[in-house]
């Protein structure tokens, strides 16, 4: 059976309350009593009950954070930036995966709510904006998008602006007949990268074709089931615009098995600058996902006051457009 406070007390033949200041470092304690409570704390291999500590001073120092998937270059850029200012901050992370299943990023609103962390970073939400505004009253929450809510801080990048960007370089390359790949349609970035999209192909007066947008493209192996639906259509763009390196990495290997020119045939840009851009040449969007991931802990870190950041982008041009 473990040994508590009580005990400790007991073997130094001291107060419940002289052993509390030792453990606290309280300054007014004779070194006799100290020395008594330190043998005893050894004697008994006494430690101190850190969810006790923490239910008492009202903080975890542990930061959850929900990301749908970790082994992504997307979100392992941003746990990088994460995880180092977390250390800065003397904050220890705690990952929720959540394979954007909504009960998993429920879970972890619960644990903010039972206080078993101090805040909560929600790097891709699947949750309505109305089911986690109803858990900022238990603490801080900070999501890693551009905001539609009042009440819940966010530290996004400026993803129409970054995709707009890239369809007008896409263009000015000559390129009308543009296509995309997205990793899912239904979230808040995704929605502006699609807004930007139509916007861009409005101002040129080309027509939008459902064919050429490709969902649920998340990793190199994706990239040969972007190729195979490319090959299999009648009228086919001559460019896309990749919403990851990886996936336009795998694009790009893929053309290279089957002898489809790049740039000439098929123009590729992909998005993060991740190693593996610059390792095929790929060029790409870069996004500083590092200082993101850092804000994000440095937002939840800020009390219960609500944030608004949003980072900028920067088109970095190789050899694939």
């Amino acid at each position: 059976m473990m040994a508590n406070i009580k005990d400790v007390a007991r073997y130094a033949n001291v107060s419940v309350t002289t052993v509390s200041r030792v453990l606290n470092g309280h300054p007014y304690v004779t070194n006799e009593k100290r020395e008594a409570v330190e043998e005893a704390m050894e004697a008994l291999h006494y430690r101190q009950n850190m969810n006790a500590i923490h239910l008492s001073k009202g903080k975890t120092r542990l930061l959850g954070v929900v990301i749908p998937f970790v082994d992504h270059p997307y979100f392992s850029l941003l746990l990088n930036g994460m995880s180092k200012e977390a250390l800065h901050q003397e904050h220890t992370l705690v990952l929720i995966q959540t394979n954007y299943d909504a009960m998993k990023e429920l879970e972890a609103l619960e644990m903010l709510k039972y206080k078993q962390i101090d805040g909560l970073i929600i790097a891709s939400r699947s949750n309505t904006w109305d089911v986690v505004e109803g858990y900022t009253e238990f603490g801080p929450i900070v999501v890693c998008e551009d905001r539609s809510s009042d009440v819940v801080s966010s530290v996004s990048i400026r993803h129409y602006d970054a995709f707009y960007e890239g369809m007008q370089h896409l263009i000015e390359k000559g390129h009308q007949k543009i296509g995309f790949c997205i990793a899912r349609k239904t979230g808040t970035n995704s929605q502006l990268r699609y807004q930007g999209y139509r916007d861009t192909l409005h101002t040129i007066q080309a027509d939008y074709k459902e064919e050429w947008i490709f969902s649920n493209c998340l990793s190199i192996e994706d990239g040969e089931r972007v190729v195979d639906a490319y090959q299999s259509l009648d009228d086919k763009p001559t460019a896309l615009l990749v919403t990851s390196d990886q996936v336009a990495a795998g694009i790009r290997m893929e053309c290279q098995k089957r002898n489809i020119a790049v740039p000439e045939e098929l123009a590729i840009l992909g998005f993060d600058n991740h190693p593996i851009a610059r390792a095929l040449d790929l060029s790409t969007i870069e996004l500083p996902l590092h200082e993101v991931g850092r804000k994000l802990v440095t937002s939840a870190l800020d009390g219960n006051r609500t944030i608004y950041t949003q980072y900028g982008f920067s088109l970095i041009e190789r050899g694939s457009v």
